[in-house]
């Protein structure tokens, strides 16, 4: 008898072709995931400066200068940003102008370097260095010219410095220098016949100088000099075409100076005989046709000139408000705006300046509360389809948002002060309440099979392009990452930041939408007067969602002001609503802030705030944080750095009951102190382990199966001194006179457990500790390249625990006290490679086991973030490692660390301005938070080990059935043919 055909042969090969399509389609659903796990935000800081440019066809735009070292265009319909430019922080803007309808100029570095862009696309024209010496208050006026001209000529004034540039190519078309000492430009203004240049100036506080100069040449045609009673602070303003208001150094008068023709007259006003009481934080803004507007925190009031007879008050505005600059309507007129707040909305109010009784506009905008207090508004003014003029506003709040208003609504808004950050921390999200309906459960399964089906007829080509498009919509719908409850992998958690305006914003991780935010009471700054600050945010109740019904909640610190001895500031607010909870102003300073691993009953974590006085303070003030503090107090020590006094010097605490019988205050006794010798070394950098940071294992397995215990003294203190001259920019010191020296310092003895010195090294030093190890970054000067040098401290006093039969016999030193005043038997292993890029910020990924190869993320001076294994940064790898250490994993050694472009975890996205990288670990073993902020923000999910405990979240669950039921099919069927064909034998 013929052999049955082979089928069951065929169908296996079917049915291993079919995993092997499904695992191919598992590597491309991976592939494509880039970019749907992240997302990236940009953002351009607080607007000081806005020139608006609107045309009859095209785009309509506002340039916009922030406090950010920021210079943008953006979109006046929609507020998207156009193009932008991020200048070094080293190059500061001072000031922005247009000049012909299509140049920005920007002034930059004191007055220093003057440069054009090219307005539709942001592109630099040129650039020019003018050679003044660098000046608190540079100006910059545009040369405006009523006759058909190519070019405009652009005046730069820099302390006694005019400079005449081209507005076309940048070049310098004449230049002076003025030979009265101590001069000081305030003002350069323009005549009405084009030709004829005003500046004016102080020369010593008291002489006020008025020269007269031809626009074309600079040469001076008149130089008027005057000697003013008393001193002047420098504040000159505009009050009309030839009359300036000065304000003396005291604040308390104003100057009215007429310059005519041949001479300067003035009159002397005091201020508190035009308003009782006044602060002496007012800011003088001019408007117009002898109108002028003076500011203070709480109050407006517009004054109007009287030739130089005097002022009169002609309003008052009673509510915070901010003041406009003068907009020309027409060839007489002039309009300006004034923002007020009106109890739970701002009023939108236009006058022109011929007629402040009158009013154009009066219109009523609410806005979010949370905002704060009116700080800036830019005016501008288009034509209405009845050829009236309508008014629109640019209009900056306390929190550093940006919102533009018009005809009473709020066109659009933007959330600018995220791009001030100062501090990150994370909440976890509610928990999902249990109990689903019949209707839920039956819809979810039929999206479940249609989803599938969609998905099984993509892996077989047969979807359609509304089919594909269904797919891509189903897979963002599907990853329900930005639902607001935690899920089992903890990827969906809360970002919150704190800004430097003092806001407190919640950021969902699934696609950074803002979820609450809150411009603390406590943190909001006067605009001319207090400075409080915002210094850091922590968790500070963190319930157990088992056992506790509390929201988790978040620590704010803060000081009233900028000196060291100002009393600090605590808000506590709920991490799911963003409602402030509780808030105090302390009674001492902050100076430092220990958060501790303890907690009370209420499960809310304990603090200690160092004030100037070094005594220690307890937080919360309760019984049972008390008793859990004093359990543990005699364990624990902290540590300071002082880089002013170039000392480090390290601390225990004591009850003290000769403080004002605080109970929760304690005084601190100094243990020790290492006082580096300033004229050799300066405090450049110092760094510790994070608290909350998880170590897997103890013991470290070299190839050749011994064992080695790593150093994790959570004590250890890393400190990197430089020599003076190389504390500056690289190249500011020679080879011979640079040197950089690194400490590991027990924080508890004070004793320094490791010391190596790198000479011909200069900072700026970047370094991260974590476990026994710390990397820390530096430019070698002899090889004129950037180094990244490693350091592994091990414990060589239980290097005998080696051998199994004594741990079980008991017989080891595992269990031995281990006291810090013994000097502990450590051995370390170093080694520096070189490192292409310069670096901004360091940080280590951490996970929640610690078992997941550690990575190093890098903030390159190309703003974006590297991921680097650390193994690359192993102190013991070899030229030609053994075949022990291959097996190991040790990387062969070379001179220079590898840069991969696919290990750049930011791929082609920038974060504008880098200053911070935060590392969050999931509850996912494999997988660690990426967020990464500056001007811009970013944020990702990483996994330095791959994703070696999870499925993808694309995996086709549907096509694992089906390859399942068709091997469980081909099995049957195999086993009643193999029966039949035994049957067969048998009755042969």
């Amino acid at each position: 008898m013929a052999a049955p055909p082979r089928r069951p042969l065929l169908v296996l090969i079917a049915g291993l072709l079919l995993i092997a399509s499904l695992a191919t389609f598992a590597e491309a659903i991976y592939e494509d995931q880039v970019g749907l796990a992240d997302w990236h935000q940009k953002y351009i800081g607080k607007v000081k400066q806005a020139i608006y440019h609107s045309q009859k066809s095209g785009r309509r735009r506002v340039v916009v200068l922030t406090e950010e070292n920021v210079i943008s265009s953006l979109d006046l319909r929609s507020g998207d940003i156009l193009w932008r430019h991020v200048i070094d922080k080293n190059d500061p803007l001072d000031q922005l102008s247009l000049s012909l309808g299509k140049y920005v100029l920007t002034l930059s570095s004191g007055g220093t370097i003057l440069r054009a862009w090219n307005l539709p696309d942001g592109q630099m024209i040129w650039e020019t260095n003018l050679q003044a010496s660098a000046a608190s208050n540079p100006q910059l006026h545009v040369m405006s010219n009523n006759k058909v001209a190519k070019d405009n000529l652009v005046l730069v004034s820099v302390g006694r410095w005019i400079c005449a540039v081209s507005s076309i190519d940048g070049s310098i078309s004449w230049e002076k220098e003025f030979s009265l000492d101590a001069l000081e430009f305030k003002q350069v203004l323009q005549s009405p016949e084009n030709d004829i240049v005003y500046a004016v100036g102080i020369a010593g506080y008291s002489k006020l100088a008025l020269y007269q100069l031809s626009a074309k040449t600079g040469e001076i045609l008149k130089d008027i000099q005057e000697s003013l009673p008393g001193e002047l602070s420098g504040e000159i303003v505009l009050g009309s075409d030839n009359v300036l208001v000065a304000l003396n150094k005291a604040r308390s008068s104003l100057f009215l100076i007429e310059f005519k023709s041949e001479r300067i007259s003035y009159n002397r006003v005091h201020v508190s005989d035009l308003v009782q009481d006044l602060p002496r934080t007012f800011k003088l803004q001019p408007l117009s046709n002898g109108v002028i507007g003076l500011q203070t925190s709480s109050t407006v009031f517009l004054l109007k000139l009287k030739n130089t007879d005097g002022l009169e008050v002609v309003q008052r505005f009673d509510q915070p408000a901010a003041v406009s600059d003068a907009l020309t309507i027409t060839e007489k007129d002039e309009a300006f705006a004034v923002v007020q707040h009106a109890g739970s909305q701002i009023e939108f109010i236009v006058k022109f300046t011929s007629d402040i009784s009158s009013e154009i506009i009066r219109e009523q905008v609410n806005i979010d509360q949370h905002r704060g207090n009116v700080e800036k508004v830019f005016l501008n003014s288009y034509i209405r389809t009845d050829k009236s003029h309508g008014f629109r506003a640019l209009v900056v709040m306390e929190d550093h948002s940006l919102l533009l208003i018009q005809q009473g609504e709020v066109v659009w808004s933007r959330e600018d002060g995220l791009a001030s950050i100062v501090d990150v921390t994370t909440s976890e999200l509610p928990v999902e309440k249990d109990g689903v309906s019949v209707a839920d459960v039956e819809h979810n399964l039929f999206e479940w099979l249609k989803g599938h089906m969609l998905k099984l007829k993509g892996t077989l080509m047969l979807a359609s392009a509304d089919e594909v498009a269904a797919i891509q919509a189903l897979r963002l719908k599907s990853s329900e990452k930005n639902k607001m409850t935690r899920d089992h992998n903890g990827f969906r958690k809360l970002l919150i930041v704190l800004t430097k305006a003092g806001k407190v914003i919640a950021l969902h991780t699934g696609d950074g939408r803002i979820v609450w935010s809150n411009l603390l009471p406590s943190l909001r700054a006067s605009r001319f007067g207090g400075t409080p600050s915002a210094l850091r945010i922590y968790q500070w109740q963190v319930p157990h969602h088992s056992v506790m019904r509390e929201n988790p909640s978040v620590l704010v610190v803060g000081k009233s002001g900028a000196e060291s001895s100002a009393p600090g500031v605590f808000s506590i607010l709920d991490s799911y609503s963003g409602d402030e909870l509780n808030s105090m102003r302390l009674d001492h300073s902050v100076v430092q802030i220990i958060p501790l691993t303890l907690k009370d009953v209420s499960e809310q974590r304990l603090h200690l705030i160092v004030d100037s006085n070094s005594n220690a303070h307890l937080y919360p003030k309760s019984p049972d944080a008390l008793s859990a503090f004093l359990h543990e107090m005699p364990n624990l020590y902290f540590y300071s750095v002082d880089i002013q006094t170039n000392v480090v010097r390290g601390y225990s605490l004591e009850k003290s009951h000769d403080i004002k019988g605080d109970e929760y205050c304690f005084s601190t006794k100094e243990l020790w102190s290492i006082i580096f010798p300033s004229d050799s070394e300066r405090i450049a950098i110092s760094e510790t382990r994070k608290m909350n940071e998880v170590v897997h294992t103890q013991a470290k397995i070299i190839g050749d199966h011994d064992v080695m215990y790593k150093y994790l003294s959570k004590n250890l203190v890393f400190v990197a001194t430089v020599s003076p001259k190389a504390a500056g920019d690289i190249g500011s010191a020679l080879p011979e006179e640079a040197s950089l020296v690194a400490y590991l310092i027990d924080a508890v003895t004070g004793r320094i457990l490791h010391r190596v010195t790198h000479h011909g090294a200069q900072g700026p030093v970047h370094a991260v500790l974590s476990e026994n190890w710390v990397v820390y970054h530096y430019f070698n000067l002899r090889a004129h390249r950037f180094e990244m040098a490693v350091i592994e401290i091990y414990d060589q006093s239980r290097a005998d625990n080696k051998d199994v039969m004594k741990l079980i016999l008991g017989k080891h030193n595992l269990s031995a006290p281990i006291t810090s005043y013994a000097r502990p038997e450590v051995v370390v292993k170093s080694q520096s490679y070189f490192f292409t890029h310069s670096v901004k910020a360091m940080a280590v990924t951490q996970t929640a086991k610690g078992i997941t190869s550690k990575q190093l993320l890098i903030g390159t001076i190309g703003d974006q973030v590297l991921a680097l294994d650390k193994r690359y940064l192993d102190p013991r790898r070899s030229a030609n490692p053994t075949q022990q250490e291959k097996e190991e994993g040790i990387i062969p050694l070379t001179d220079s660390l590898p840069i991969i472009p696919q290990s750049f975890v930011t791929h082609s996205h920038q974060v504008e301005a880098l200053r911070g990288i935060v590392s969050i670990p999931a509850k996912l073993e494999s997988t660690t938070l990426v967020f990464t902020y500056g001007v811009d923000l970013f944020y990702t999910q990483l996994a330095p080990s791959r994703t070696y405990d999870s499925l993808t979240d694309e995996f086709s669950y549907a096509l694992l059935l089906i390859t399942i039921a068709v091997l469980v099919g081909a099995i049957i069927v195999t086993w009643i043919w193999s029966e039949k064909k035994e049957l067969r034998d048998k009755w042969r």
